[in-house]
């Protein structure tokens, strides 16, 4: 982790306007509920830059709403020039999102940060990604949502078993 004390989380989509900007949102939304948002820098980014400043996808932020968050990041582009030293984590939303990212790596180290948030899913035994809504109806944006609050969930509860001070 970086010197400051604060566990760094980068989330990592296609075009950093649906399942990236959420994970933000909702991890940003959880680790507040814990108490423990000040132990944490989290953002989000794109692998293209289609949609950079835009606002998350208004399905996103309208499902969002439903569940209490808010998701109101400008999508950027991932550098990784700069995102991988700046970040301690790069969570990837699917195969082709981590494959893009680790490819950009170019040291061991920074391959070893990047990791498929879908690894930290409890109650999806069945889902092996974050899959992209975009094109869907509304039951994708909903599924995406269950997963990410499923995934981060798992994610913090991994911080708090490595004695991290984050409480599950």
């Amino acid at each position: 982790m970086a010197n400051d004390g604060k566990i760094k989380l980068l989330f990592i989509c296609l075009g950093n306007i649906c399942r990236s900007p959420a994970a933000q949102g909702i991890m940003e939304h959880l680790a507040e509920v814990r108490g423990v948002g000040h132990r944490f820098l989290i953002d989000s980014a794109g692998i293209g830059s289609w949609h950079v400043g835009d606002l998350p996808d208004r399905r996103m932020r309208e499902h969002g709403r439903r569940h209490g968050y808010t998701f109101d990041h400008r999508a950027r582009q991932f550098h990784a020039s700069a995102d991988f030293d700046r970040f301690d984590l790069i969570l990837t939303m699917d195969d082709a999102n981590f494959v893009e990212i680790t490819g950009q790596a170019l040291t061991d180290e920074e391959r070893a940060k990047v990791v498929p948030l879908a690894r930290f899913l409890r109650h999806h035994p069945q889902a092996h990604d974050i899959p992209d809504p975009y094109y869907g109806g509304d039951a994708g944006f909903e599924r995406v949502i269950a997963l990410l609050e499923d995934a981060c969930e798992g994610l913090l509860e991994q911080f708090a078993q490595k004695n991290m001070d984050i409480v599950p």
